[in-house]
């Protein structure tokens, strides 16, 4: 008996917010709906719009039962986010965009608090982007509405809270850059603790746990039989890794691209974790530590795409290679492994738009380079997501790191089938097997420069 093999996938990105229905036997996405995850500017601070999104979660479930058999719901979500609930179950205060500067302003109290980087393996990073900061700036901002918080809800969970009526945390969520996770204890860190919010924790469940059936009102709106089970969900990074733990041994690496670029090491080597160059541990499905590094490479693509014009040829590669033309970090600051560049071009006077999009991609592939290098990665690179189809940048991954490049056959995104996976591990597809492997010298003698110039950079 194959189980559940069609699953309504919940994706709810930084940029966008996508419901798919993925088919673990075929592999691949049988319908797909998406609607921007816009940031709501009015109110006590910018928050997203999570009414919004779950409008859009039960027309989208509603028009795949009306079409389709669907078997299961996954969940997964970009980190660096929480809900605050009431005992009722209600939004105590908005759902806080990680990238709002206002936890800067009790930043040094909180940095006195905050545990070390060898209990969490969390970064300190800027604006919301450490949970843990986002929650302090909420209580000290807002005390009277904090003090009617009676649950802390990860992100992924709150959407099974609200499909499912039960209440718990995962450690994925938990454990990518919060301040809230001792991944050596596999327990809260003492901040959670100092400032009183274990209390206001639920339980902690798997991420493949089953939950249970959906409520019986979202049944009744999306026409979803009744026992239809929620499962728990995974934050969006480890979704990606998932379906590789069983089909690969290590040593490998997983680079899951989207807004932000995120690199995995799986038994690799040793290193010394830099936490100022935005190295990290994440917590992957099983609760194990993989040491991390991660850029802001999908925005940093968006920001730089207002240059580029028609599709670049062969004759735009060799002519970036032969100029050396190339884009220095960083074009977002503040976050990646080099937060105190300001980004910098190159030769590249006169390049035409198309040529400027190669040399952009070969700045990705080094910013991507440069992190598997602080995390010790070894073997075969597997690249998820939308960076998996532009062939310029994996060619220059490929010679900059002397390693394979495995772009993933899942049809969609990685993190869809990992979080489609988490319903069904033992349809777990075999590794792929296409690869890239670049040779040439003058992408490596490129790749050389580009290090050779950081490495002396003024700035």
């Amino acid at each position: 008996m194959v189980g559940a093999r069609f699953i309504a996938v919940i994706d709810i990105g930084k940029t966008n917010a996508k419901l798919a229905l993925f088919d673990l036997v075929e592999q691949h996405e049988v319908m797909r709906f998406s609607t921007p995850n816009d940031i709501v500017k009015s109110g006590v601070y910018p928050h997203y719009n999570i009414e919004h999104l779950w409008a859009f979660i039960v027309e989208g479930l509603r028009a795949l039962s009306a079409k389709h058999a669907v078997d299961a719901i996954s969940i997964t979500t970009h980190g660096a986010c929480a809900v605050l609930l009431d005992e009722a179950g209600k939004l105590v205060l908005p759902v806080l965009d990680y990238e709002y500067t206002g936890p800067e302003a009790t930043a040094l109290a909180y940095d006195a608090l905050r545990p070390d980087f060898s209990q969490t393996g969390a970064p300190r990073l800027p604006v919301g982007l450490n949970l843990g900061a986002q929650i302090y700036w909420q209580a000290n901002v807002f005390p009277e509405r904090f003090s009617q918080v009676r649950w802390i809800l990860t992100y992924a969970q709150y959407w099974a809270y609200r499909l499912s009526g039960i209440l718990a945390n995962e450690v994925t969520s938990l454990g990518c850059h919060t301040d809230l996770w001792n991944y050596n204890a596999q327990d809260y860190s003492t901040l959670v603790d100092a400032l009183g919010w274990r209390k206001l924790m639920p339980p902690l469940r798997r991420a493949d746990e089953r939950l249970g059936p959906v409520l019986p009102d979202v049944a009744r709106l999306t026409g979803l039989k009744s026992d239809t089970p929620v499962y728990f969900g995974i934050h969006d990074s480890n979704a990606s890794l998932y379906p590789h733990l069983a089909a690969r041994t290590p040593p490998f690496a997983v680079v899951s691209t989207g807004t932000w670029v995120i690199c995995m090491a799986i038994g690799g080597a040793a290193v010394t974790l830099d936490a100022a160059r935005d190295t990290l541990v994440n917590v992957n499905a099983r609760g194990v530590p993989v040491p991390s590094a991660r850029f802001m490479g999908g925005r940093e693509y968006q920001i730089l795409s207002v240059e580029f014009g028609d599709v670049p040829t062969e004759a735009d590669a060799e002519l970036v290679l032969t100029r050396q033309a190339m884009l220095l970090p960083s074009v977002v600051g503040a976050c990646g492994p080099f937060p105190n560049h300001k980004m910098k071009w190159l030769d590249t006077e006169g390049l035409s738009a198309a040529q400027k999009q190669i040399a952009a991609s070969y700045y990705l592939a080094m910013m991507t380079a440069t992190c598997l290098s602080l995390i010790g990665a070894a073997g075969p690179i597997i690249l998820e997501g939308p960076f998996s189809e532009n062939l310029a940048y994996m060619q220059m991954l490929s010679a900059a790191t002397g390693r394979d490049i495995v772009p993933s056959d899942a049809k969609g995104t990685g993190a869809t089938q990992g979080a489609a996976l988490l319903c069904n591990p033992a349809l777990s597809p075999p590794a792929a097997t296409h690869s890239v492997s670049e040779t040439r010298t003058e992408l490596r003698k490129y790749a050389s420069l580009w290090q050779a110039r950081i490495g002396s950079s003024p700035y």
